[in-house]
């Protein structure tokens, strides 16, 4: 099979697609207005109650828990870049229908296409920078996405705000607006880079490639427990500063922490991280996160939080800056787009596990507790990533051959 390849071991110039993509999420998360704000909107607004408008984001979180395996599929059975067109342009309609939307029957359809619709990019886009780029330089460009996304998002939860006060209605239509200026920037300069299978080569199914490769199911494992503890951050810590006597208001600057270490240090660290051996930086990363939120373990003040915030910030900088590209590392190249979508989908299941298994944990047992957890689980995931490290060099190495 061949694919398309771009740059040399040397090479330090991304190309000019790679550079699409990034302006293509950037302006994607400019306009990501809706979200932050979709419960607001239903409860004044339409006049829902707290629970049914939490119930309809919900179904915004299932869609894009199979927009994971729906874009991975489509990714590698009509390609990256229709995917990615289906994604922002379908996106801008469903956004325009949510908004729109009086009865309970169209607000819940809207919603769950919204979420479905809205994902689909991301194993396309993962799969298209492991296609364009070498090996070596996929951590840079992973990061540098990384980069953009919450660059993006900083500023648009700022002027989400402000816009909001003129009207509801305007959020849904800029953010319409901005998913189809992404989709015009892939229309017009991201080429299709599937790799083309050779005349003859059959198509494998995914799930019994999948079922046999043990590396990748403990991956997804590690994955899906590196999510439950990412995500205490916007679940259980904000109940722990409460009870600790601290103000919805002092959570919010403390969790803004996260946007603004990210924004100021990623660039900096990025070309530092490319150095390092991918899988140990991974397992590494890891164990800051755990570490981090485990400082929640002695600290009540909003300083101490702060600080915990800012040590699992920086172990989620690695994280994201090489978690792609040991995926794209350990992928078959003709099941890439779906490794990719298994990836995302694994640490959706952690988005839903987390909140869960945190909450309940802060209920019966305790903060100290609950924060002791976080930093145990820590420790596990990183050993278990550490051990696997030599399988996953194995791997890349093998597809690196028969690329």
């Amino acid at each position: 099979m061949s694919a398309v390849a771009v740059g040399s071991p040397a090479s330090t110039a991304l190309p000019r697609a790679f550079w699409a993509l990034w302006v293509c999420q950037l302006v994607n998360r400019l306009g990501s207005f809706v979200q932050p704000f979709l419960v607001l909107y239903l409860t004044h607004d339409r006049h829902l109650s707290a629970g049914t408008a939490g119930a309809v984001a919900a179904a915004v979180g299932a869609g894009t828990v199979a927009a994971q395996l729906v874009g991975g599929l489509l990714a590698d059975r009509v390609g990256r870049r229709l995917t990615m067109l289906i994604c922002f342009f379908g996106t801008g309609a469903a956004l325009v229908l949510l908004g729109s939307a009086r009865e309970m029957v169209m607000i819940w359809i809207a919603a769950f296409l919204v979420g479905l619709l809205g994902d689909l990019f991301r194993p396309a886009v993962q799969a298209t920078v492991a296609d364009l780029l070498q090996p070596n330089e996929r951590v840079r460009a992973y990061g540098l996405l990384f980069w953009a996304i919450n660059l993006g998002f900083s500023v648009s939860t700022v002027s989400a705000g402000v816009l909001a006060s003129i009207g509801y209605g305007l959020l849904f239509w800029l953010n319409a607006a901005t998913s189809v200026i992404a989709g015009v920037v892939i229309w017009t300069m991201v080429p299709e880079t599937r790799p083309v299978l050779d005349e003859g080569t059959p198509r494998r199914p995914l799930l019994g490639v999948v079922l046999r490769d043990t590396v990748f199911l403990f991956m997804i494992l590690i994955q899906i427990g590196y999510a439950t503890i990412y995500f205490q951050g916007y679940s259980t810590l904000p109940l722990a500063m409460a009870a600790d006597g601290l103000r919805s208001e002092t959570y919010g600057l403390v969790i803004a922490l996260n946007g603004v270490v990210i924004v100021l240090l990623q660039p900096f660290l990025g070309r530092w991280l490319v150095k390092l051996d991918r899988p140990k930086l991974l397992a590494a990363s890891m164990l800051v996160v755990g570490l981090g939120f485990g400082l929640g373990a002695v600290v009540h003040g909003w300083w101490g939080y702060g600080l915990s915030v800012v040590v699992w910030t920086i172990g989620e900088i690695g994280f994201a800056a090489v978690i792609g590209a040991v995926f794209a590392d350990l992928a078959p190249i003709d099941l890439r787009g779906r490794y990719m979508g298994l990836s995302g989908m694994a640490f959706g299941i952690g988005t839903v596990i987390g909140p869960l298994a945190g909450t309940n944990a802060l209920q019966h047992l305790g903060a100290t507790v609950t924060w002791i957890g976080c930093g145990v689980l820590g420790v596990l995931i990183f050993i278990g990533q550490y051990a696997l490290a030599p399988a996953l060099h194995a791997r890349a190495l093998a597809n690196a051959a028969t690329a």
